[in-house]
């Protein structure tokens, strides 16, 4: 088998070919794209395993572009739906998003992004009503045997087929957006990356949140990612009446534990130093924190709430009433039960327990501590 080479007319041609189709929509993805088939070839240090991974993504990427605008041309009331009224958790990573987000995703009115809608958003024409999608059930089958083979990497974030998942997944075929988490960390994706102001990003984006509520449509979206904080001024743009959970935890746990999970995301690198990675994520994660918090000023405060991780871990039903006491949203007898009991059969630590420390990742405490100061002292949080 030849040795993979990140060509871009390449890519698109393998593309048209698996699916037979040509039109890829607006041609500005193709920057984005092309930096970062640079990033994959020249600077990211990927074995040949990683780089045939990183190369069918890329290629399977495109195809969902190809049919979501096959699905667009063959239904154009689709771009007719409006996406009301969605509520985004948004926050650093590792600071109780995922943990809130499956907890608000027992209410019977949220209709959360699940993960194998987020890779496959596209429908499939011929399929039977009720039948399940086969894309999902593959998917399902491959993440399955993943939770089995590396019990350590679910131990940090848990994984299937049906879980609510981040937006960024969904995000990820407009080539202007975090990919896989590790891409921003690497030169010159990561650059790139930060100069841009991310409203394309976004437009397509509501416009995948329509092809999806076309597929299976709710009566309010529930979404999260810690991205979210790049362009928390331009998701509100897209979104005037969005309600914005934004979670805020000890910097020293965030930082140490997100390491972890990138490290984790970077095994297909041939080699890399973790005392050299630990300071690029720090700092990817600060200056996406700070862009946030910046751009938030622009932002009316009825569209926020925030909250502490460690009034959600004491509380968390407490906590819910609360996020939807801010933005005026019942809770029935009914739904609470949901939210009571999900939080009995979830306790935290469910899917075992992750050990990590920032002296691995050429981190020290004091170190976090200064680059968090003013996140610290604005929300009052622990150090320790």
């Amino acid at each position: 088998m030849p040795e993979i080479e990140f060509s871009q007319s390449r890519a698109l041609l393998e593309a048209r070919e698996a699916t037979g189709l040509s039109d890829f929509g607006d041609p500005a993805f193709l920057e984005g794209l092309g930096v970062l088939l640079e990033t994959y070839e020249k600077t990211a240090g990927f074995g040949e395993k990683g780089r045939r991974r990183n190369w069918r993504r890329i290629v399977q990427l495109l195809s969902t572009r190809l049919r979501v605008e096959a699905a667009f041309s063959r239904h154009p009331e689709i771009a007719e739906r409006e996406v009301r009224k969605p509520m985004v958790l948004t926050g650093l990573p590792r600071s109780g998003t995922s943990a809130l987000f499956n907890l608000l995703a027992r209410d019977p009115a949220a209709r959360p992004l699940l993960l194998w809608e987020a890779i496959f958003p596209d429908p499939l024409e011929d399929l039977e009503p009720g039948a399940s999608d086969p894309r999902r059930d593959a998917l399902e089958a491959r993440y399955a045997a993943g939770r089995e083979k590396n019990p350590e990497f679910t131990k940090m974030h848990y994984a299937s087929a049906d879980t609510p998942e981040e937006c960024v997944l969904l995000m990820a075929v407009e080539f202007c957006d975090v990919q896989m988490g590790i891409e921003p960390m690497m030169e010159p994706y990561a650059s790139w990356f930060r100069e841009q102001d991310f409203r394309r990003t976004y437009s397509a984006y509501h416009r995948l949140l329509k092809l999806l509520d076309w597929r299976r449509n709710g009566e309010r979206w529930l979404l999260k990612a810690p991205a979210h904080m790049w362009a928390i001024d331009v998701l509100v743009e897209q979104f005037p009446d969005v309600s914005i959970i934004w979670t805020h935890r000890n910097p020293l746990e965030c930082v140490a534990s997100v390491c972890s999970l990138t490290a984790a995301l970077m095994k297909g690198r041939e080699s890399f130093d973790l005392t050299e990675l630990g300071p690029v994520v720090m700092d990817f994660y600060a200056t996406s924190l700070e862009r946030g918090l910046e751009k938030r000023r622009s932002v009316d405060p009825a569209h926020v709430i925030d909250i502490d991780y460690r009034e959600f871990v004491q509380a968390p039903v407490a906590t819910v009433e609360r996020i939807y006491g801010h933005f005026e949203m019942p809770v029935s007898v009914e739904v609470k039960t949901l939210f009571e009991t999900h939080v009995r059969e979830n306790p935290k630590g469910r899917h075992g327990s992750h050990d990590y420390d920032l002296a691995s990742f050429g981190l020290s405490p004091d170190r976090v501590r200064d680059r968090f100061a003013p996140y610290v002292k604005q929300f009052d949080l622990p150090t320790d």
